[in-house]
């Protein structure tokens, strides 16, 4: 299926970007201590090997809520390991070593990574008594031999890469929601059913038997998800007893009929921002000032990133051949703009220091529930399910003081508070570090008094 007409398509650019969060992180070499560490998110690991290192398993299930004839598809993506160790031409064939230098470029044993997905046949949700599936999903052993050669063509060595075989099983059911007889359960369990068990294996051993940063797909024919974070009231109680476990799904793509689950919380409707210019592996950065970065890489140290892994190479290339116009991109987008009132001749842009004049946080006051509240105040925080950060769910019912009132460029008023139980609020205030609720976010201590 092209990516066209993949209704996945938009999921997947999301899903990748998880999938590949904190594969190789700047500066993109791999002597560096950031990068001894890796495969942190979505990893199964075989059974045996479980209660040491990862999980062997993850469950998604979500509420759907059905036409007649619902249809479900399903695609596990995942990543496998393939470990690369390199080679040095010589007078007998090869030999191994720890470096390999072509052409200026140092080449070293490192883990790559080998992307898949497992397609599962549609399944037929009703009736519910049919509607389950259990698919074996084998990525498979190999192993590829990369010849080494200088720019005149003389071969000074080999690249060896191998992959273990990884076992999985994708398992899908299919329940009335809750007892009501309205909304459909659906649950997938992805699991490596690898049997393999070494105690004394090391943590990269495991990894390559594991299947790595696993991402649930799925698709649905005459029906449509219900949003997990926001659902509607008739649905309230079929998502309240959903049990998600090590993963997360939400809706992907506005239609309603495609979810993404993930092993980072996410919220409903993600998508790439359309000013990045390619993959950086650090979704939690900003990619103009992480590009920016890039260019302070001594030569040395651009040559041992191009060695390190493709990818980083082509992180590298493209930092350096950024044309101007992709800079700015980079350097800030705006949205939407408020209209402005036709009588207004003169206005200043909200990202003028004089927009801001007139205003002052720290005095600034707004009123909730008949309370006025401005710096100083204490206030209960009750975060809603729309939110951004999702983990700022997990600060619900906690006291918190206010520190300054704010309006963005739309006017829309959000209050900066600090957390009152946290050790660090001295340091985080001094560094001016706040986090921000909406006013229908927060309660007035005072009336939870009364």
């Amino acid at each position: 299926m092209s990516a066209a007409t993949d209704r996945f398509a938009g999921a997947r650019a999301v899903a990748d970007a998880v999938l590949y969060e904190g594969y190789l992180l700047y500066p993109y070499r791999a002597s560096a201590r950031k990068n001894q560490m890796r495969w942190q998110f979505g990893v199964l690991v075989p059974p045996a090997m479980a209660d040491a290192y990862e999980r062997s398993s993850v469950r998604t299930e979500c509420v759907v809520d059905p036409g007649a004839t619902p249809a479900l598809h399903v695609r596990l993506r995942c990543l496998q390991l393939q470990h690369r160790t390199v080679e040095a031409a010589c007078r007998d064939g090869f030999e191994p070593v720890d470096v390999l230098e072509v052409d200026g470029v140092p080449w070293c044993a490192w883990d790559e990574a080998v992307e898949h997905d497992v397609e599962i046949a549609v399944v037929n949700l009703l009736p519910c008594s049919r509607a389950r599936r259990e698919v074996a999903a084998l990525l498979p052993a190999g192993r590829d031999v990369e010849e080494l050669r200088s720019e005149t063509g003389e071969l000074v060595g080999r690249a060896i890469r191998t992959r273990e075989a990884v076992a999985g099983v994708v398992r899908i059911e299919t329940t009335w929601a809750d007892g009501s007889g309205i909304y459909l359960a659906v649950s997938v369990t992805v699991e490596n059913s690898t049997h393999w068990t070494r105690p004394a294996a090391s943590r990269d051993e495991v990894m390559r038997r594991s299947l790595v940063a696993v991402h649930t797909l799925l698709a649905i024919d005459d029906g449509t998800f219900v949003s997990s974070l926001d659902p509607p009231p008739p649905a309230a109680a079929a998502v309240a007893a959903c049990h998600n476990d090590g993963t997360f799904p939400v809706l992907v793509g506005g239609g309603g009929d495609v979810m993404l689950s993930s092993p980072i919380i996410l919220y409903d409707q993600p998508e790439i921002a359309p000013e990045s210019a390619g993959d950086l592996y650090d979704a939690t950065e900003i990619d103009e000032i992480l590009a920016l970065r890039v260019l302070t890489l001594t030569d040395d140290e651009k040559s041992e990133a191009r060695g390190t892994d493709a990818r980083a190479a082509a992180i590298v290339d493209r930092c350096d051949d950024m044309p101007p116009e992709m800079w700015a991109r980079l350097h800030g987008a705006i949205r939407s703009i408020t209209p402005v009132a036709e009588e207004s001749q003169e206005i200043t842009p909200w990202w003028d220091p004089d927009a801001d004049r007139a205003v002052d946080p720290w005095s600034e006051c707004t009123e909730v529930a008949g309370v006025e509240l401005g710096a100083g105040s204490k206030v209960v925080l009750r975060p809603g399910h729309r939110r951004a950060d999702a983990h700022d769910m997990f600060l619900a019912g906690m006291n918190a003081t206010v520190t300054g009132v704010f309006r963005d460029a739309e006017g829309e008023v959000h209050l900066a508070v600090t957390v009152d139980d946290d050790p660090a609020n001295e340091e985080l205030a001094w560094q001016g570090r706040y986090l921000f609720f909406r006013p229908d976010e927060v309660e007035p201590q005072e009336q939870v008094r009364r």
